[in-house]
């Protein structure tokens, strides 16, 4: 059983920095990949960045590219989403996800229904 747990949201003001985790259990992740989707009140999910666990070969959303990064720790199972430049429209529940391996770039499977399991999520909210 998959098991994923966030942590490292809280409160910053803009143009601070968050960076969360994801401790990832279960099983060995090899092949799969790794994501970090948000999602801000009346609004859908979205992904925000991905990683391929084995490779560590990244997506990131343009909304984010340059000031978040995502990034994956194999020995301790743990991904990352370090978050620069924080912006008020960055406000919103944070989730990691997996999705089974796939033949598929990150790139073309960013829906929340590509992905298989997740988090909790961890609120983010970024004053002005």
């Amino acid at each position: 059983q998959v098991q994923l747990v966030e942590s490292g949201g809280g409160l910053v003001q803009a143009g601070g920095s968050l960076r969360l985790s994801c401790a990832a259990s279960g099983r060995t992740f090899s092949g799969y990949a790794m994501g970090w989707f948000r999602q801000a009140p009346g609004k859908e999910r979205e992904l925000v960045a991905a990683i391929w666990w084995s490779s560590g070969t990244s997506y990131h959303a343009d909304s984010v590219k340059g000031r978040f990064a995502i990034s994956r720790d194999n020995a301790k199972k743990m991904v990352y989403l370090q978050m620069n430049s924080l912006k008020p429209e960055d406000t919103a529940v944070y989730y990691c996800a997996v999705r089974l391996p796939t033949d598929q770039p990150l790139r073309a499977k960013t829906a929340p229904a590509d992905y298989n399991y997740w988090g909790q999520g961890t609120q983010v909210t970024v004053s002005s």
